[in-house]
């Protein structure tokens, strides 16, 4: 694993391709006709707003959880990282990308949003070899345990407790 394998992963290429499609999303909006999905601007705005704190918040904690000198060199497996494999991803995933769809008040850009989830567990995989190749069995342990961009394995061993 070299050092921008280390650090960004799957980030920049994915983050690339991600925009590349929502250029290519926002010029077929103009193509298809489409009602509202919310008429109020103003809660379209906070919808919006609430992402990109969500956002902000998961990738802040990320951080602090593995900082950047860390990353590739160490398997986390606390705070952020105890219930997702990739948090920074998962943050742009399940949050800024449906905030912006329903902001941008097309239901295209849904589609976006939603066909990013299986572009970037394609993407990751990648990623996730190298952590496989680099941490051996002890990553392969920490998948079991983690999902990769929502805490939903956190969530059902939790329904399963009680």
């Amino acid at each position: 694993m070299n050092k921008y394998q280390r650090i960004f992963g799957s980030g920049v290429f994915g983050l690339a391709v991600s925009s590349i499609l929502l250029l290519i999303t926002t010029a077929l909006e103009q193509y298809i006709h489409s009602f509202p999905l919310i008429d109020s601007r103003a809660i379209r705005v906070t919808i919006l707003a609430l992402s990109v704190l969500a956002t902000t918040a998961i990738v802040i904690w990320s951080v602090k959880s593995l900082p950047i000198e860390s990353r590739g060199r160490e398997l986390v497996q606390t705070g952020a990282f105890a219930l997702l494999r990739h948090p920074l991803y998962g943050a742009f995933l399940c949050f800024f990308n449906f905030g912006l769809a329903i902001f941008l008040n097309h239901y295209i850009y849904l589609i976006w949003a939603i066909s990013l989830h299986p572009l970037w567990h394609c993407l990751i995989r990648y990623e996730e070899s190298l952590m496989i190749n680099y941490f051996g069995v002890e990553y392969q342990e920490y998948m079991k345990k983690t999902s990769r961009f929502f805490p939903l394995k956190y969530f059902i061993t939790c329904l399963r407790k009680n």
